[in-house]
């Protein structure tokens, strides 16, 4: 069982953004949800924007938690993505490459991180949460969600999002450097019906889906195993999704394997009504009670912070799975 170590989330300063998008963007201001803890998740609004001419939301850099296994790491990258995809002035793009080594990492990661940097006076991102997609003695993968905001033709405000599945290397102990940059790629939406199991989980307000799940939902690659359980969950929870198909590595992390993320056949939940998974205040049983539920669900590959009792694998605990829960389908 993988004890949760109280560290201190390392601060560092950075600029406060989010992980620009290559799923559909909207105008108009976006809105949070009313009550929502900082770096929650928001809902995507699958009705017309409106749209307006608007200054842009600011946003504070984003912070580790106290219960972060390598906190460290967690920031590099957080503070990468958001070095790249922040800028208040017209030559912000082209001063991505002056933040990045301002940071002490490599001016050319811009040309990976390359969707973040859109043709646009201005723009924000937030990092919504940053998410272990792999955690090795000496290399990393994290999955950074976000969101972000732009300045549009005719002054209006655009907001879209993505998730970046950022790789980094140890230094020392005390320094990662980041190695390589993956953006998401959910594809274009589908058309769905309004009673099919997309349209009611994009529909769902107890499931909070980030920009660039909620396009792994409209585009139709996600298995209906996956959407079933999201929605059979949410009957008894409220759960902040953080990754689904796209921006998740496609093995799974340091070894041969083919993860069930690309495949449309798994997600992850870093918060369970309103608690963050990762957080050593969250009660134990709301973890495992959620993780025992998603096994109900249908999952036959459960991982967590904690190992609980069952058949073959069908819960694993481990340092990448410290901060969320994750639930795989086989169909």
């Amino acid at each position: 069982m993988i004890e949760r170590r109280r560290l201190l989330g390392a601060a560092a300063a950075g600029f406060g953004v989010l992980v620009a998008g290559c799923s559909g963007t909207t105008t108009g201001r976006p809105q949070r949800t009313p009550g929502a803890p900082a770096g929650a998740a928001t809902r995507i609004s699958t009705s017309p924007p409106a749209t307006t001419t608007s200054t842009l939301p600011r946003s504070a850099p984003w912070r580790a938690n106290p219960g972060d296994i390598e906190p460290v790491v967690k920031v590099t990258a957080a503070r990468v993505v958001e070095a790249i995809g922040s800028w208040q002035d017209a030559t912000g793009p082209e001063q991505a490459g002056r933040r990045l080594r301002g940071l002490g990492q490599d001016p050319r990661l811009v040309d990976q991180g390359r969707v973040l940097l859109r043709g646009s006076p201005a723009a924000e991102i937030e990092v919504i949460e940053a998410q272990y997609g792999g955690l090795l003695t000496t290399t990393a993968s994290v999955l950074v969600v976000c969101r972000q905001w732009w300045i549009g033709p005719g002054g209006r405000l655009a907001a879209g999002g993505s998730t970046v599945d950022v790789r980094l290397s140890r230094v020392n102990a005390h320094r990662w450097r980041v190695t390589a940059l993956h953006p998401s790629h959910p594809g274009p939406p589908v058309p769905r019906p309004p009673g099919s199991l997309a349209a009611r989980v994009l529909h769902e307000p107890r499931i909070d889906l980030p920009p660039a799940a909620a396009a792994d939902v409209a585009s139709g690659k996600v298995h209906d195993s996956v959407l079933s359980a999201m929605l059979r969950l949410s009957q008894r929870y409220r759960i902040g999704v953080s990754v689904i198909r796209s921006g998740h590595p496609i093995y799974v992390f340091g070894t041969d394997r083919r993860s069930d993320h690309p495949q449309g056949r798994a997600f992850d939940t870093f918060r369970v009504d309103g608690r963050l998974v990762v957080d050593p205040d969250t009660p134990r049983s709301l973890v495992t009670g959620y993780m025992e539920a998603a096994a109900a669900a249908g999952s036959y590959n459960v991982g967590g912070p904690y190992l609980l009792p069952g058949t073959g694998t069908q819960f694993f605990s481990d340092a990448t799975h410290h901060d969320h829960v994750h639930a795989g389908f086989l169909t």
